[in-house]
């Protein structure tokens, strides 16, 4: 098997010691970055280099290339010159996994408690690509009145709040590629207008936030924050979902902070933190 030129003259070890204060820690480091490295070889179909890919998940590129190596010798990872991506013993492991299961029972609980402390249903989407994700839980509030989105439905990009924001995480020019001029509309609010469209995710990147207000089914309003892995990424949107009437109010702000709160230990719960 082939190796980087220059590999031989890394001065990092394949063993770190742990310091006093990470003596009762029992997680592997080396094992996390990996999983991180791979997350983020899902992301490069094309490929990518060890210097970009250790920029990316910013880690040292002597440690990216350590693992990279011993990833790839056991299959989970494929090279070709000097670009990297995810190799054949992922896919196999990929076919006989549930795909959300394990996710679902680590955020479940997460997302009850938030339901409570908002007293509006909220939901949890996992981002699958550029342009696509699924609602793979969510929580109820005890109202009479709730508000559900329906575990594994999907909605459009422009007219819900989980679009926008994956939307947002792009450039202009690979929305003008995925989405026409011309959008369809749900309700007399629907943004139905490319450039408008371009306009409101301009302001989304800004805030960290996304809103729908009457633009999917009149009455319906719903705001969605990000939930990060430890690269950075996106992987899920967490989001709370109710009537205008209810949620646009004073009381928006402090649901916000709510909101991105669960998104945070949301993370966490997944491993993230």
């Amino acid at each position: 098997m082939a190796t980087e030129p220059g590999a031989d003259t890394l001065s990092e070890s394949a063993g770190e010691e742990s310091t006093p204060d990470e003596a009762t820690d029992l997680t592997n480091k080396s094992v996390i970055k990996a999983t991180v490295i791979l997350s983020e070889l899902g992301r490069h179909k094309q490929g990518i280099t060890v210097t970009e890919l250790a920029q990316a998940v910013k880690i040292t590129r002597p440690t990216a290339f350590r693992l990279l190596l011993s990833l790839e010798q056991t299959g989970f990872v494929d090279r070709v010159d000097n670009r990297y991506t995810l190799g054949w013993e992922m896919a196999r492991l990929g076919r006989l996994a549930d795909p959300y299961a394990g996710a679902v029972a680590r955020i479940q609980p997460v997302l009850d408690e938030y339901a409570r402390k908002l007293n509006e249903t909220v939901s949890f989407a996992m981002v699958r690509g550029d342009l696509a994700y699924d609602v793979i839980a969510e929580a109820s509030a005890t109202r009479y009145l709730n508000v559900s989105l329906y575990v594994g439905e999907t909605y459009p990009m422009h007219a819900s709040a989980t679009g926008k924001l994956l939307l947002a995480q792009l450039s202009d020019n690979r929305i003008a590629e995925a989405l026409p001029e011309k959008l369809e509309r749900y309700t007399p609010n629907t943004i139905t207008s490319r450039k408008a469209l371009l306009q409101e995710l301009q302001k989304i990147r800004e805030q960290g936030y996304a809103v729908i207000d009457n633009e999917l089914e009149e009455g319906l309003f719903v705001v969605a924050v990000p939930v990060h892995d430890l690269a950075g990424s996106v992987v899920g949107v967490f989001t709370v979902n109710g009537p205008v009437q209810r949620l646009k109010s004073d009381q928006l702000p402090d649901t916000l902070d709510q909101l991105q709160q669960g998104a945070r230990d949301i993370s966490k719960a997944l491993g993230f933190v």
